[in-house]
């Protein structure tokens, strides 16, 4: 037991260690400009119909068990507000990092790790290119872009399917149905939510890098490494969710 707590402490001090280099890189020359077009294309458009449908699938659900709910006591009027608060501050983010730790982190790890196992990585090394600045920090900086702006259509696409199944399928009153939503909804719920999205690119993607340039063993350990890093990144988001919460909230009401 004694050992497996150490050799958890040991990867945990190697990924800050990754982090501090991968810090210095920022500000290093040069700037690829073009790589980070791309890696923002690959991670960002690319990822947009999966957003979407999710994001959709999640606003209509959550709706049905709202205007349920709220049934009971005449006010499903209140269910819009209900489901762009939740969608603002905890569901568009949560969901936007799950969608893309499956579908790029998963990506991320494995192309990192089949470059190590084939030796392109020490050919960078040898060539005295860095493969944290050229091939890690632009996927780093894309995720940070990329997850806000991804939550941001995430929570619009979610009240547009709550209001689907709200006004169309239950038959709330349309005007009132938005009303009551801006009303109640606050900026500060979607900047929760932003914050929350850009945190988790930083911490997915980083992670996800970390694993893919320490597999070892081959192919199995390609597989070995993509696993890992999407299991680690989803539990840290679920980690740091809780925490930045926590946070905000105290924040919140204090100013």
């Amino acid at each position: 037991m004694g050992k497996i707590i150490a050799e958890k402490f040991e990867i945990l001090g190697r990924y800050f260690a990754f982090l501090g280099e991968l810090f210095r890189c920022m500000a290093r020359r040069p700037f690829r400009i073009g790589q980070y077009i791309y890696e923002i294309e690959r991670l960002g458009v690319n990822s947009l119909f999966v957003i979407i449908l999710s994001s959709a699938a999640m606003g209509m659900i959550f709706a049905l068990q709202i205007v349920n709910l709220l049934q009971d006591f005449q006010a499903e009027i209140g269910a819009g507000a209900a489901v762009a608060v939740a969608m603002g501050r905890e569901i568009a983010p949560v969901i936007t990092a799950l969608m893309l730790i499956a579908k790029n982190g998963s990506a991320m790890a494995a192309e990192l790790g089949t470059m190590r196992v084939t030796e392109q990585i020490d050919a960078l090394e040898a060539m005295s290119i860095s493969p944290g600045h050229y091939l890690v920090l632009p996927k780093v900086v894309a995720s940070i872009l990329v997850f806000p702006v991804l939550t941001l259509l995430a929570d619009m696409i979610g009240s547009v399917g709550a209001y689907i199944v709200s006004v169309h399928l239950y038959g709330v009153e349309s005007a009132g149905y938005i009303n009551y939503l801006f009303d109640f909804l606050s900026p500060r719920d979607v900047f929760m939510g932003l914050i929350k999205a850009a945190v988790f690119g930083l911490i997915v993607s980083t992670i996800c890098c970390f694993f893919g340039l320490n597999v070892s063993q081959g192919a199995k350990g390609v597989g070995d490494g993509a696993t890992k890093a999407v299991v680690a990144s989803s539990v840290s988001i679920l980690v740091a969710d809780y925490l930045l919460t926590t946070i905000i909230l105290s924040v919140m009401i204090y100013v």
